[in-house]
């Protein structure tokens, strides 16, 4: 029976390490900070760029951001809990949502982390590129009023954002395109979404992304393209997570050696053939059937016999 040899990836169960996955996700994480930091620009060209955004909206009649931001600084019971949600939030449930998957769903763990941490660094590149400034800090000829001053009493922020009082100098304000706050929030729901099993997560995994977007507009921190940019950075890490998870697995087996690999290839015989399970089956008995008889003694046919005893009676005359 005619086969050929292929190969299949058979994973090796490798499962990640807490005490390698803490480090890791601090390193990405203070890049992302001290970019933030470091990467400040000029103020007058993040003002530009701010009034750039605005004014290209309102030429596609899609700036939504002032009549949000009305609602929620004429409705504190909306307003509040927005400034809550966008100084808490963000820094909270991303990373329980990432403890949940390393405890619940470690063969998915790896590659959405990957995800979130490249799209991370896709916006670093992108507050260094093209620093904003956020509508709350343009002039109120603009219309907008920064909800997190106007409600700072009932939290601990200030007037700088989402930072705590006295802290703001360690933010970077003009890191407003794209919105990681929509970004992570979309990563989040995706998570929920797609691994969670109770109907009421997957619907907090639909409505949460929305609902960060408008808090973020309603507050005057983001512009409505600053949300659009924060999900098309998440969609081009989700496209670069598979190959930056292949070129991580090559530089590791080729320093560890392949047991360090997540995946080996190992042969698998696949029947080259177009029969039939029954005519194989067939085959299989046949085959059977002939190497018994083979063990079976040969016996002579008569004549033969008549032949040998004609030989041996003139032996014995002679």
């Amino acid at each position: 029976m005619e086969s050929v040899r292929m190969y299949r990836t058979a994973p090796l169960g490798k499962r990640p390490r807490w005490w390698t996955e803490l480090p890791l996700i601090a390193v990405v994480y203070g890049l992302y900070s001290a970019g933030r930091l470091l990467v400040r620009g000029d103020v007058q060209t993040a003002v530009d760029h701010g009034l750039s955004i605005l004014d290209l909206e309102k030429t596609f009649r899609i700036n939504i951001e002032p009549p949000l931001n009305r609602l929620f600084t004429d409705h504190p019971a909306l307003g509040i809990p927005a400034d809550f949600a966008y100084a808490s939030l963000h820094y909270l449930l991303t990373p329980a949502i990432l403890i949940w998957l390393f405890r619940r769903r470690q063969e998915h763990y790896r590659r959405l982390r990957t995800w979130l941490m490249i799209s991370t660094l896709i916006g670093l590149i992108g507050f260094t590129l093209l620093p904003t400034c956020p509508p709350r800090l343009l002039e109120a000829g603009y219309g907008f009023v920064d909800t997190m001053a106007q409600y700072g009493s009932y939290g601990w922020w200030g007037g700088d954002a989402s930072a705590p009082r006295g802290l703001g100098g360690f933010t970077n304000q003009y890191a407003a395109m794209p919105s990681l706050h929509v970004g992570w929030a979309l990563w989040c729901g995706a998570v929920l979404w797609r691994h969670a099993r109770s109907v009421w997560a997957k619907a907090a995994g639909a409505v949460y992304p929305l609902a960060i977007a408008l808090v973020v507009m309603g507050t005057a921190n983001h512009y409505l393209l600053d949300a659009v940019a924060g999900a098309a950075v998440m969609g081009v890490g989700y496209l670069l997570s598979r190959p930056a998870l292949r070129l991580a697995d090559r530089i590791r087996a080729r320093f560890t050696g392949p047991d360090g690999a997540e995946s080996r290839e190992v042969p698998a015989v696949v029947s080259g053939g177009c029969e039939t399970a029954a005519r194989t089956a067939d085959t299989a008995h046949r085959l059977r059937e002939a190497d018994a008889s083979d063990q079976i003694p040969r016996q002579p046919a008569r004549g033969e016999a008549g032949d040998s005893r004609t030989d041996d009676a003139a032996t014995a005359a002679r």
